[in-house]
């Protein structure tokens, strides 16, 4: 029978770690870990008038390069000569001792207990044990807690006095959102593979929905207020879009009725209205029932922000759907304005002919005026020009404004739906019924003729009239506002700022799978929601956090795979790549789990971090 092999172990950060692999022949080995030296040596600085002295640790950086950091300042030579001279010599030889007194006590404090880890190659793992951990939600974690969630949901249990832990339920949902979207059964069990485990029971979590959707408005108002402990929110500045969801049903219930669905699917649905601020934190929103207008939203959730949330002076911002002439009066009242896009479509016919006319613009950057028939083709620049505009009673500014860039871009679109037009034509394949405002089909005219007496036939021809008209329109923006009197490049920015919202909506739908919707019962399609939003809250501050430095998709990506394997229960193995996205995580959320070996005692002190405590 062959003997135990064991090799020592030590684990000291700044060290190289090296995993030994036995044969598969011994039966039974054990594994420890140990790490490169180091040392601590004594740097001088020289300025014109002193000389100072450090004790700096020379060690091998992450790319196998030789450097130094400082650990030490033991004084300037001046102050060391009174009480370690008379000589600079003197002075040397105390501080290499002091060196040397700090490598040991340096080895002292960082040496830890060897771990001796054994593998039994002729052992079967045990029925249900689970070595594999998702760790990415370490991450939004700690956004969760900096937002003080666990105390709004502290309040909760006060008030309702329920006996399941509410926060671990709502977080739990929050991060499995993240990290792998699906039903609420299915993120019980992305939950139950985390490195800490639920304290709950899947009934408690479908319990715990009704709280959750009858405390919806509550919960938002709360995180408002906390976020403001992250810093100075741009709430001056609102943006407001609509959207709808689906449902895997064929029949109407509750909220959930047939309407204009932007899939353009047959399903019943919901819609949602969202308020996002200038930085393209979600502030609020709300659910109102597929059939219904979504300029009627507006009204209950503005009236929310401005009574529960304190919002009474901002600018709202908004696209032409949901800018009504009664939507702006609204938001011309009190310490309120709006800044809504404009259909030039849409203008009456004296407004038409001033916005398609080429003169009378001038470029944004520098306010020379331009005739832009005047303009290079390849030209870069933004142009613009405004006027009065009152189409009812409320004094407005219309600015209307011109991009070359995007001029050039939208002529390339619709060359190749004129050309998708002509091959229909061509080949006979043209479908009827369609209403999509981008279908080539919208280029093929009909004509009724008749030949040599007889019955009239429909004739299809390729509409190059249609074809010119929208070619007018190509490059040109609109905008209506309030602000009489601000400079147009503002006004401009914050027009440009509503393609975050819409981003916003995208990462819910797509990203986080907020569709299709599976429940039944209105409060807990509430719930559903709400936990969406919360996710969406937490991800963007976490990418305001990164310096929207990375993509969604790669954002995403990293936190998916951030996995551990469970060595033995000594502790834990990261699986991921360690890249500039990780470090960067790291960084922004305070704790480190890219060393090649964590102890379980190391692990904890990580998910404490992650929750703000030390």
């Amino acid at each position: 029978m062959l003997a135990d092999l064991m090799v020592s172990a030590f684990f000291v950060s700044n060290f190289l770690f090296y995993f030994i692999v036995l044969s598969s022949i011994i039966s039974r080995s054990v594994i420890y870990y140990t790490q490169e030296g180091f040392a601590m040596k004594v740097t001088t600085s020289k300025s014109k008038n002193s000389e100072s002295f450090y004790i700096a640790k020379s060690y091998i950086n992450n790319k196998g390069k030789s450097t130094s950091v400082n650990v030490r300042r033991l004084g300037t030579l001046k102050e060391l000569l009174i009480e370690h001279g008379p000589t600079r010599d003197d002075v040397m030889r105390w501080a290499k001792e002091e060196a040397r007194l700090e490598t040991l006590k340096y080895k002292k404090e960082q040496q830890t207990k060897a771990v001796p880890i054994t593998f039994h190659s002729d052992q079967k793992l045990d029925y249900g044990q689970q070595v594999l951990h998702r760790g990415g939600y370490l991450f939004p974690q700690s956004f969760y807690y900096r937002l003080q969630l666990d105390k709004t949901c502290r309040k909760l249990r006060d008030k309702y006095k329920f006996k399941y832990d509410i926060n671990s339920i709502l977080s739990d949902l929050i991060y499995a959102r993240i990290l792998e979207p699906d039903s609420k059964r299915s993120s019980y069990k992305t939950a139950s593979e985390f490195l800490e485990k639920p304290s709950y029971q899947l009934h408690d979590l479908y319990r715990s929905l009704d709280v959750l959707g009858n405390e919806c408005d509550f919960i938002q108002s709360e995180v408002y207020k906390n976020s403001h402990l992250l810093g100075k929110r741009n709430d001056k500045i609102l943006y407001y879009d609509c959207t709808n969801y689906y449902f895997e049903i064929e029949q109407e219930d509750g909220n959930k009725k047939y309407g204009k669905s932007k899939e353009h699917r047959p399903n019943p649905i919901i819609q949602m209205g969202m308020f996002m601020d200038g930085d393209g934190i979600p502030l609020a929103f709300s659910l109102f029932p597929g059939n219904a207008n979504e300029q009627t939203s507006l009204k209950p959730l503005e009236t929310k922000v401005l009574q529960d949330f304190g919002c009474t002076k901002f600018i709202y911002c908004s696209d032409a759907g949901l800018g009504s002439e009664a939507i702006k009066r609204i938001n011309h009242a009190g310490e309120r304005a709006f800044i809504v896009t404009q259909s030039i479509k849409k203008l009456n016919k004296d407004d038409k002919k001033w916005a398609l006319d080429k003169r009378g613009f001038r470029r944004v950057s520098d306010d020379a005026p331009v005739d832009l028939s005047e303009i290079p083709e390849d030209d870069n620049g933004l142009y613009y020009k405004d006027e009065p505009y009152t189409p009812h009673a409320l004094h407005q500014r219309l600015i209307i404004t011109y991009s070359p860039k995007y001029a050039r871009y939208q002529k390339s679109i619709r060359d190749a739906q004129v050309e998708r037009a002509e091959k229909m034509l061509s080949t006979g394949t043209i479908k009827k019924g369609r209403r999509n405002p981008n279908d080539p089909a919208r280029f093929i005219g009909k004509a009724a003729a008749t030949e040599d007496g007889e019955a009239a036939k429909i004739h299809n021809y390729l509409d190059t009239e249609k074809i010119e008209q929208e070619a007018l329109y190509d490059g040109l923006y609109a905008v209506t506002t309030d602000l009489l009197d601000d400079d147009v490049k503002d006004i401009l920015k914050v027009s440009e700022g509503r393609w975050e919202i819409e981003e916003c909506f995208r990462i819910m739908k797509t990203d986080f799978e907020t569709r299709p919707v599976f429940l039944q019962d209105d409060i807990r399609i509430k719930a559903h929601f709400l936990i969406c939003f919360l996710a969406l809250v937490i991800y963007r501050y976490l990418e305001r956090g990164l310096e929207n430095a990375f993509s969604c998709e790669t954002i995403l990506d990293k936190l998916r795979t951030m996995n551990f394997a469970d060595i033995q229960e000594q502790g834990f193995i990261p699986l991921y790549t360690r890249n500039k996205l990780t470090d960067a995580l790291h960084t922004v959320c305070g704790f480190e789990t890219d060393y090649k070996f964590i102890t379980k005692r190391q692990m904890k002190n990580i998910q404490k971090k992650s929750k703000g405590r030390e």
